[in-house]
């Protein structure tokens, strides 16, 4: 019976950090405002498709029977290549609607956000860096390190089949918005 109450308090303790960890990064996060003034000016700001570098290298789409942009749908998405990693580097974009996870009182429709994000893709191929500016507060050009396992099936898969230093190119729908990913390491 005392083995069962250490392995109980050994739990609670292991989540309670990990909670504190979540809030002490979601605390540590850039923050920045929604215009609706930003949405509005993203046709003249297009990538120059000259410019030719190991940033706008665009990742494979996925698999025809895997819609990208359900992230419910996990009985489609084929398991991981045996290469893909066990963790990766990567920043995320995000172009919140109304009624994802974190969403603002008064954010855009899943229309429009989606409208959004697919205008924001090829800015995110030519400077990422830029086109993160561009998104929603939590977007970021570089998130860090993330393990398999965390993310969606859907997100995971795209994600962790991403060649390093490339962009995926559409919109991914999380529970949190739209997603414009790219894997740094």
């Amino acid at each position: 019976m005392q083995k069962s109450k250490w392995v109980i308090l050994v739990t609670v303790l292991a989540l309670t950090g990990v909670i504190v960890g979540l809030f002490y990064l979601a605390r540590h996060q850039p923050r920045r405002t929604m215009t609706t003034g930003a949405d509005a000016g993203l046709e003249s700001q297009a990538p120059n498709p000259a410019i030719e570098s190991s940033a706008t290298r665009v990742a494979r789409p996925l698999p025809e029977s895997h819609d990208a942009t359900s992230a419910s749908d996990s009985h489609t998405i084929p398991a991981l290549p045996a290469t893909a990693p066990n963790d990766v580097i990567f920043g995320a974009i995000l172009v919140a609607f109304e009624g994802a996870q974190g969403a603002p009182a008064k954010a855009r429709s899943k229309p429009l956000a989606l409208e959004l994000a697919k205008r924001l893709v090829p800015i995110a191929l030519a400077n990422f860096d830029e086109a993160a500016k561009q998104g929603d507060q939590g977007s970021t050009a570089n998130a860090g390190s993330i393990r398999r396992g965390i993310l969606e099936p859907s997100v995971e898969y795209a994600l962790f089949t991403l060649e390093k230093g490339t962009v995926y190119p559409e919109p991914i729908e999380t529970p949190r918005g739209y997603w414009i990913m790219r894997r740094i390491r």
